[in-house]
């Protein structure tokens, strides 16, 4: 059963990030179960990724990510030290935040872990 104040985290987290976390056409569907997998929030950001990505040309720069990442962050995400991170590049940050917010490896985020510092860090690259 979820509780009220996982719905209104979900609902939260729906509001915030816009039409990434509504993509499924129901943002609380995306949190229906209580939890969020890799899965759902690799789409989620996927789809924020296309939305930040206003010139088309497949990447994000540090004026696109719109300070969701530090300059630190950014350089150490960037593997070939172009400025910029490709798609696969930032699924690969939110994938390592996702585990990094999932300490007990079971796969899915609950309320409590997304509102952990790990889980804040994560819900930054998806707003």
């Amino acid at each position: 059963m979820i509780s009220r104040r996982s719905i209104a985290l979900a609902l939260t987290i729906a509001l915030s990030a816009g039409p990434a976390w509504s993509a499924s056409g129901n943002a609380v569907k995306l949190f229906d179960n209580g939890t969020l997998d890799l899965a759902e929030v690799k789409k989620a950001a996927a789809a924020l990724f296309a939305k930040l990505d206003p010139d088309h040309d497949g990447t994000l720069d540090a004026r696109e990510l719109r300070g969701r990442l530090t300059a630190k962050e950014l350089a150490a995400a960037d593997p070939d030290r172009d400025g910029t991170l490709t798609l696969d590049e930032y699924l690969a940050v939110v994938e390592q935040r996702f585990n990094a917010a999932n300490p007990d490896k079971d796969g899915t985020l609950d309320a409590k872990e997304l509102n952990s510092r790990a889980g804040r860090a994560l819900l930054r690259l998806l707003r």
